[in-house]
């Protein structure tokens, strides 16, 4: 079983040496410009108002941006589910599987409590890792929830998670390939989550962790 609070302090870590692959910082740099345009960052900022409505107060608007980021690949795709990319309006195949199909319902509004909306609250609320009822969002408890959302198999390895560090020095190669199938060689293109967090608080100053306790 993974050391949930050596994880938080070895990811805290982690960031605090962390620096951008030089090759990969023009994309980093316009993808955390794309996720903090203003109409974007309303409809993630919709997610976090309803979780605050509905008890839950903790969820930033960017996390919800740059998990989407993750699972869709790409530009933000509003036809897609959060927890794992599929389609939003049937039930996933992927993990988590068997949510939805999400539907719009009439007089859905665009900020608002829409069939992406709805698909965003389930992720974060009732799919592993319940981010909406996450305590920590300092820098380590931030970087260790990422983590957890895409799974905790690399930290099982001692590795960094490719999830959170690819693009940046802090990860060099090994990938899971398809569940429960990893490759040490293959290294994840993707960009990682904490070279795009970076990039968007140097865009947007909001953007700030919880301080230490």
């Amino acid at each position: 079983m993974t050391d949930i609070a050596a994880l938080k302090a070895r990811n805290a870590q982690r960031w605090h040496d962390m620096h951008m692959r030089a090759s990969r910082i023009p994309q980093f740099k316009s993808t955390a410009a794309r996720l903090c345009e203003t109409a974007n960052k309303a409809r993630y900022q919709g997610v976090t108002d309803h979780l605050t409505a509905f008890g839950y107060p903790g969820v930033p608007w960017w996390f919800t941006a740059i998990v989407s980021e993750r699972e869709y690949g790409g530009p933000p795709h509003w036809d897609k589910q959060l927890g794992q990319g599929d389609p939003l309006h049937e039930v996933s195949h992927n993990e988590p599987k068997g949510r939805g199909p999400f539907l719009d319902h009439p007089g859905d509004v665009t900020p608002g409590y829409d069939a992406w909306t709805r698909c965003a609250l389930d992720a974060l609320v009732d799919c592993a890792p319940h981010a909406a009822k996450w305590p920590d969002w300092t820098v380590g408890g931030v970087m260790t929830l990422f983590e957890e959302y895409n799974g905790l198999g690399y930290a099982a390895r001692g590795t960094a998670s490719p999830y959170v560090w690819s693009g940046t020095d802090q990860y060099i190669s090994g990938k899971f390939i398809r569940d429960h199938v990893f490759d040490p060689k293959r290294a994840d293109v993707q960009f990682g989550c904490a070279g795009i967090l970076a990039m968007m608080m140097a865009i947007d100053p909001t953007i700030q962790f919880a301080e230490a306790a």
